[in-house]
């Protein structure tokens, strides 16, 4: 969340700032809120002195045995008017809420300034795509003699963008969790095993209600009001809401596995079948709570580790600095790591990774304080690290071979029994 204080004193500069990342962002109704509930509070203070100060003439009064109804009268009238003032600011302060909620983040002053996602600036490519001297299969033909995946039953049990994961599938998704884990682990993060689901503060803490509503499944009755998690970020933020951090702590450097929950499938082409986008994916997730003079230098460690893991792999990708209007609501700052998939001749992302500076801390109350020193909102920051779906299809689709098989990669054999090709034999 935007600080208000920012707003008062540059609205104008904000709203063009922000209008690079969304063309309909405009400051009109948070000016007018806070230029409200400014006056409201004026207001009620000032009646609040004047309750107390008639409070001190009417015990005054009362020790000298003189007249106090014409003040006790006018003290319940001033107790009205406060109560109905408080009443009118807290609604007026949960509009505001809301209003800086739906804002995005002020994307950082270097970052190129365009609405279109074909503007975004190429850091680097990382090996060579795959030459093939055969036609190469789509991960969905590679999967008719491999048997890796069963969508048919898969969606016969949630409908259509559920995969099923199946033999040999299933433990290589595995090896690739186990995997991701590890290398986070030995490069300094903690592992967690977090909630599936947050409620409905928690999402907005982490910037996804209320802009993104519609992308939630919830799980809404008479008892509970939650959401399944779309990334791990959410409950990662989520564990240290409203906490005020000890300075010594910091930096948090955190890294979960879990299942993401998105309505976002279904994307029109034929492209976009299989796993390339589904409502249920699995991702290794990065999330580090920092001091604001560090964030930019554990910004670079959670990119050096994501890329590891690609560079591990020995899969060609990309590095990607995202435009304005292409990069996450909650960043200032966006990189994306793109692999290369043969069956879709082009680049898809397997990681994302933003700083949020104090966007979601203010949304989260999360703090840390130095010594006497006041408490000050910490940085956070989020990456992939990775989304196995995308990355699985790039693993099979860039080591396939002409008979059908597929090399694995050496990194990945302790973790399947020393397998090394799938062939469509369940090892």
């Amino acid at each position: 969340m935007l600080d208000i204080k920012l707003i008062r004193e540059n609205p104008e500069g904000i709203e063009k700032k922000l209008r690079t990342k969304d063309q309909s962002a405009s400051l009109k109704n948070v000016l007018k809120l806070d230029e409200k509930i400014r006056t409201i509070k004026a207001e009620s203070e000032e009646l609040k002195n004047e309750r107390n100060q008639n409070a001190k003439k009417i015990g005054e009064l009362k020790r000298k045995g003189e007249e106090v109804s014409s003040l006790l009268q006018s003290m319940e009238g001033a107790k009205e008017k406060i109560s109905k003032l408080d009443h009118e600011l807290h609604t007026l302060e949960e509009e505001l809420k809301f209003e800086l909620g739906s804002l995005p983040n002020l994307p950082a002053d270097d970052i190129k300034v365009s609405l279109d996602p074909q503007d975004n600036v190429l850091i680097k490519t990382v090996g060579e795509k795959p030459s093939f001297s055969f036609t190469p299969k789509n991960h969905l033909e590679l999967n008719e003699t491999l048997n890796l995946f069963d969508f048919k039953r898969g969606a016969k049990v949630g409908g259509s963008g559920w995969p099923a994961y199946r033999g040999l599938g299933a433990r290589l998704e595995w090896a690739l969790i186990n995997f991701m884990i590890d290398t986070h682990v030995k490069n300094g993060f903690e592992h967690w095993i977090p909630p599936l689901v947050a409620r409905p503060d928690i999402l907005f803490g982490s910037a996804n209600l209320p802009k993104f509503e519609d992308q939630l499944f919830k799980l809404h009755d008479k008892d509970h009001s939650l959401y399944l998690i779309p990334t791990s970020e959410v409950v990662l933020n989520g564990v240290h809401y409203d906490e005020i951090l000890d300075n010594d702590s910091l930096p948090l450097r955190y890294t979960a596995y879990t299942p993401c929950f998105r309505r976002e499938a279904g994307a029109a082409g034929s492209n976009e079948r299989g796993l390339i986008r589904t409502h249920q994916f699995n991702k290794v997730e990065m999330f580090c709570i920092t001091r604001p003079e560090e964030s930019e230098t554990i910004y670079a460690e959670m990119i050096q580790s994501a890329e590891e893991i690609l560079n591990a792999l020995g899969i060609h990708y990309r590095s990607m600095l995202l435009v304005t209007g292409d990069m996450s609501f909650s960043a200032t700052k966006t990189i994306d790591l793109e692999v290369w998939l043969p069956g879709q001749e082009r680049y898809y992302e397997v990681s994302s990774i933003s700083n949020c500076t104090d966007f979601q801390a203010r949304r989260s109350k999360i703090r840390f304080k130095k010594g006497s020193d006041k408490p000050s909102y910490v940085h956070t920051l989020n990456g992939s690290g990775l989304a196995t779906s995308r990355l699985m299809v790039a693993l099979l689709e860039n080591n396939q071979q002409e008979d059908g098989s597929v090399l694995l990669p050496p990194v990945l054999h302790k973790y399947l029994n020393g397998l090394s090709v799938l062939t469509g034999v369940d090892g």
